[in-house]
């Protein structure tokens, strides 16, 4: 492995001016505070950052540099919501600053806000059309509302000439170079909060828009994030063909992750005992919307109630569980998209009448809990679930993560380890419920599966050994690669 000395030296740089600026700190210079406390974050030290933001703003409470710098780091470090409320300071103190929208409005697109998360990065592109960030943020937003002809607009505003992004490094030695390659449509693995920003200086590159006249960053070796098969098949093409230029190792070769699809996956893993598969079909739009939709889903084999949505989309977006054939015209109506994914619905709900969702991340060969949501609705996700103010139901979630196979039982636990070994992803997961017999019920497994970190609050302290315990798996896969 060779170091990159051109990401370490900036490093020791920004060490020396430091401690410099340390000595000055008795100065009432805003401009000197201002660097002293943007030079903290530069090199990891966080909490020093933070505490040195406040102490400036308490002085200049309208400074738009630290308002928005304060408003990143808490976001990185986990404070959502306090982030959020930096960023609307700054845009209500700096209205003509289109840093200060763009920041609230990823914020926003972040919390499932999508309309005023538009808002402000058109707003931003008014003050400055040719903002990269916007036009690429903006091009998501567009997406996940189902405006694609307006989101591929933005998208090459936003990408062409800047397929290229490198990330902070604040190691205190030389970094781990790691080329990441994510899709600029959407449908990518959310690594940021697992990528050590002290180990790994990252370079991410977007394959469909990346020059192939353009040399490679240096790099020890290459992550592909481009992880949603049923709508990134041209993205996965592009990251093949590109990765044809290196020969770093790869985790989670394009190749193996185009195999994920949907409808793929399920009859990949339809014949895994102890696993029951939900059926999953993509049709047409016109043979749904037809006089004869309901033949046409019973001749897929599918009975009512069943599950419709629009490919690409996660988190429960543009999802819908439809009770009988007469409903499809009116729920049709809410899904954007030529193609909907028809899926069998798999009754989730234990005696309690409350449904149970479980997410297991599959890295590197082994299994890791991740969380059990609980919740009386159908549709399950743990930020929208019945948890933060059930005691009862967090002390469920605690014993998954302490003890997942006595949670779950040995023919649940064979289950998910021949699921894991047939998809062949370096990084996965898999949501499911349990059925009486503690079988899966099959929700989705695929490399998209985010791990986010818990919130600060301590009510939720018992999560994060968990989360811990990913974020070293994903560390020790990549350093066992080099």
């Amino acid at each position: 492995m060779t170091p990159d000395l051109n990401a370490w030296e900036p490093f020791l740089l920004r060490a020396a001016r430091l401690r410099k600026l340390e000595a000055q700190m008795d100065s009432p210079s805003v401009a000197l505070r201002f660097e002293y406390a943007c030079l903290l974050t530069e090199v990891g030290r966080t909490a020093d950052a933070r505490a040195a933001y406040l102490e400036l703003l308490a002085h200049e409470p309208a400074h738009a540099g630290a308002l928005n710098n304060l408003g990143t780091l808490l976001h990185g470090t986990g404070y959502r919501s306090a982030a959020r409320t930096a960023y609307a300071e700054a845009v209500a103190r700096h209205p003509g600053d289109p840093m200060g929208h763009v920041n609230l409005a990823n914020v926003l697109a972040e919390n499932g806000d999508p309309t005023r998360a538009r808002e402000h990065y058109e707003t931003a592109l008014r003050q400055q059309p040719d903002h990269a960030e916007a036009h690429q943020r903006l091009a998501s937003v567009l997406a996940e509302t189902g405006d694609r002809e307006g989101a591929e607009r933005h998208r090459l505003l936003g990408f062409p000439g800047r397929a290229l992004v490198t990330l902070p490094y604040r190691g205190e030695r030389p970094p781990v170079a790691l080329l990441l390659l994510a899709r600029a449509a959407g449908g990518n693995i959310p690594l940021r909060h697992l990528l050590d920003d002290r180990i790994f200086q990252t370079y991410v590159i977007f394959p469909e828009f990346f020059d192939a006249a353009t040399p490679l960053p240096p790099h020890n070796l290459v992550f592909n994030s481009i992880g949603d098969a049923d709508v990134a098949a041209p993205a996965l093409a592009a990251a093949q063909a590109l990765l044809a230029r290196t020969g770093a190792p790869i985790v989670n070769s394009p190749a193996a992750v185009a195999e994920t699809g949907r409808g793929a996956t399920t009859l990949r893993l339809f014949d895994i005992p102890g696993v029951v598969m939900p059926n999953a079909v993509t049709l047409p739009r016109a043979l749904l919307t037809g006089r004869d939709a309901g033949r046409t889903v019973a001749l897929h084999g599918f009975e009512f109630p069943l599950l419709i949505r629009t490919p690409g989309f996660h988190t429960g977006r543009h999802f819908l569980r439809i009770e009988t054939p007469e409903e499809l015209p009116a729920s049709l109506a809410e899904l954007p998209g030529d193609e909907l994914t028809v899926l069998r619905y798999l009754d989730a709900r234990a005696p309690d009448g409350k449904a149970r969702k479980y997410r297991v991340m599959m890295i590197d060969g082994r299994l890791y809990p991740l969380h059990a949501a609980i919740s009386t609705d159908w549709k399950i996700h743990y930020f929208t679930a019945e948890m933060a103010e059930n005691t009862e139901h967090r002390a469920e979630d605690a014993a998954f993560l302490e003890n997942m196979p006595g949670v779950l039982g040995p023919v649940a636990m064979t289950a998910l380890a021949m699921i894991q070994s047939r998809l062949g992803l370096d990084y996965a997961g898999i949501d499911f419920g349990l059925n009486a017999r503690r079988e899966i019920l099959f929700f989705e497994a695929n490399a998209t599966m985010v791990v986010n970190p818990p919130d600060p609050d301590p009510k939720w302290a018992y999560r994060r050994p968990a989360g811990e315990r990913i974020h070293a798996a994903v560390r020790q896969m990549l350093m066992s690669r080099l």
